[in-house]
């Protein structure tokens, strides 16, 4: 296994390498990345219908295990995610990209993920699987919906912070991996302690939010009840503006820099040889 040391190199050369790389490439990255995390979504809510006559914690965490497939696919694939692209921070404070390379890598992916979670949201809500056991399957969706937006904006970043914290200690860890089998290990409690828990990540949010308001618009009285709160401007400047700047604040500063300061820092600023 890697030293700590040994992962900081390793996570800042990987940043490094994205933030350098050809636009197009990590948007169609992203866009697949985009897709896993939607399709993770599908499976955990599919977990969630029927799940009230579980323990409450019990359900949790069986949304949050069958969800940490979306993470798995996406660092075994090597896809784009922007929660884990904050971690292009460390490669910034080495110096090793200019400010421009990684503003651009973070909006090349962001648009690409949130083009593949808007594909899936098409391809779900045309092939009817919010029907789904009479109708369940897609109050969960709207249920949750009604949750994510009911945060304060203050709430929605604190529980975007929390989320990428674990989601970018999940990729970090992965980097010591030596099989698939390594990897999805690391990877698969610290995704399902974010969800389980209830915090805010940002790409998750690009399907959930999107398709809760197609079924607001469109599903009638086959899904009873009030889900007025799901509004444009709830799901865009309620919840996701501050959770995409939460989830930077958690991944790329309290585990990219801190990790950065405690390992890489050093080597930067230690005096030559000569």
């Amino acid at each position: 296994m890697p030293s700590p040391a040994q992962l900081a190199r390793a996570a800042e050369d990987a940043a490094c390498a994205k933030a350098t790389g050809r636009p197009l490439g990590s948007f169609l990255l992203a866009v697949t990345a985009g897709g896993y995390i939607a399709l993770a979504f599908v499976f955990w809510t599919t977990s969630q219908v029927g799940a009230q006559a579980l323990p409450w914690g019990v359900a949790r965490v069986l949304g949050g295990l069958v969800f940490s497939t979306g993470i798995v696919l996406v660092v075994l694939t090597g896809a784009e995610l922007f929660t884990s692209s904050t971690l292009t921070l460390t490669a910034r404070a080495s110096g090793r990209i200019t400010w421009a390379q990684l503003l651009r890598n973070w909006a090349v992916v962001y648009a690409g993920n949130f083009l593949g979670a808007l594909t899936v949201v098409a391809l779900v809500y045309a092939g009817g699987t919010w029907h789904a056991a009479d109708g369940a399957w897609g109050r969960v969706i709207l249920d949750t919906a009604v949750g994510k937006v009911g945060h304060s904006a203050v709430e929605a970043f604190v529980l975007g912070v929390l989320c990428n914290l674990m989601v970018c200690v999940a990729v970090w860890a992965a980097y010591s991996g030596r099989t698939t089998t390594d990897k999805v290990l690391a990877l698969t409690l610290p995704i399902a302690l974010f969800v389980s828990a209830g915090f805010e990540h940002s790409v998750a949010n690009m399907f959930l939010l999107p398709l809760a308001l197609l079924l607001r618009g469109t599903a009638g009285a086959e899904l009873a009840g009030d889900y007025a709160a799901v509004t444009w401007d709830a799901v865009l400047l309620g919840n996701l503006l501050p959770v995409t700047l939460g989830n930077v604040v958690g991944g790329g500063v309290m585990i990219g820099l801190m990790y950065w300061t405690i390992f890489r820092r050093p080597a930067r600023h230690a005096p030559s040889a000569g």
